[in-house]
């Protein structure tokens, strides 16, 4: 059964298609593209297993595709600028729309892509791994990476929809997974008690890879990010709530070279940071954080700094982070599981004492 969730954004508000074996559908794809030019933008994974079946769905439209190389690392805009270069050749018009087939990455930068060329065309997002499905396909957050910061170029820009086929996630690596399952928990830190249990009792049944189980997550975690976009399109104020564990974590990713410690795994070790942080300002119990701890190893989830990563290192690269504001750093904590915070005023003796004893 398909769910529909509805990111209300008065005129630019679009739907979230989820379930199995959605890409079939395709009147699902063809009802909200507009025109009849369509570029779709993918990576050399994906492009393989469901390229031929989106453009299947396009036979009645004149259809083009990039396939850009896959990893983190590609997310620059040098690699942007294929997109670009087939849209000119291809003489594409502003009634063009842009499909992005993959993950996160494909999806950020098909985003801003989209929403740069000719001064902005639409697009629509089919998220391919369980983080995209979850977490960056949708609010219209898109992007490119700076060697000295992650996601510093781009542009809020929203889709005309999202579908976000679970039959997809079969063919996604175990590691991928896990980095989904990173955001998906993020969602029950932050705001949903009720969430973050269901998660602790369904973990096994997630990394099986579960349909149904896969499908709840995905509705649950997505409802939890519409709400706050809803009241925060351009995060402002609450939207940036979703941003627990990613201060420390967007470090360890560029620290580490982009595409060497996956975005979900950053966010991951970043969150266990937070509750630690959290824990020395008296907010958590250290039962809070152990149990934290156990519920993202139980997910097949990082929670050590890599090597490299020094107090010192992490101080540098977080200090170029987009949620710094007045030469402040600004975290995203724990006050308990379920009730997360923006905050600056946090001691730096405590942050100090976190990265002391995460650093490796």
């Amino acid at each position: 059964m398909m769910k529909t969730l509805d990111v209300p954004l008065a005129d630019r508000s679009y739907p979230i298609y989820i379930g199995k074996d959605l890409l079939s559908q395709a009147d699902l794809l063809t009802q909200h593209i507009q025109g009849k030019e369509v570029l779709i933008v993918t990576n050399s994974t994906v492009a393989p297993l469901y390229l031929q079946q989106v453009e299947d769905s396009l036979k009645d439209h004149r259809c083009a595709a990039v396939i850009l190389p896959d990893g983190e690392e590609f997310k620059t805009l040098e690699i942007l600028n294929q997109i670009f270069d087939k849209l000119l050749t291809e003489r594409f018009s502003r009634k063009a729309t842009l499909i992005a087939l993959g993950g996160g990455v494909i999806g950020d930068m098909t985003g801003f892509a989209a929403a740069s060329y000719q001064r902005g065309v639409d697009f629509i997002q089919i998220p391919t791994t369980l983080l995209s499905q979850v977490d960056s396909s949708v609010g219209g957050k898109t992007a490119v990476n700076h060697p000295l910061g992650k996601n510093m170029i781009g542009a809020f820009y929203q889709p005309k929809c999202v579908i976000a086929d679970t039959l997809t996630l079969n063919t996604l690596e175990d590691r991928q997974l896990s980095s989904g399952l990173a955001e998906v928990i993020k969602y029950g830190l932050i705001n949903d008690l009720d969430f973050f249990e269901w998660l602790e009792q369904n973990s096994g049944a997630l990394l099986q890879r579960d349909q149904a189980v896969l499908a709840e997550a995905i509705e649950r975690s997505c409802q939890d990010k519409v709400d706050l976009v809803a009241q925060d399109e351009h995060e402002q104020g609450v939207r940036a709530l979703l941003n627990l564990g990613h201060t420390f974590g967007h470090a360890i990713e560029t620290g580490m070279g982009y595409g060497n410690f996956l975005h979900g795994e950053g966010v991951s070790v970043g969150m266990l940071m937070a509750a630690d942080l959290s824990q020395r300002m008296g907010w958590l119990e250290l039962t809070d954080v152990d149990r934290i701890r156990n519920a993202l190893i139980a997910l097949g989830l990082p929670v050590t700094v890599p090597k490299g990563m020094t107090a010192e290192r992490f101080m540098s690269l977080m200090s170029v982070d987009k949620k710094v504001q007045e030469g402040k750093i600004r975290f995203v904590l724990l006050k308990k599981i379920g009730k997360a915070v923006i905050s600056d005023d946090y001691s730096a003796d405590k942050l100090a004492e976190t990265l002391s004893v995460f650093e490796s």
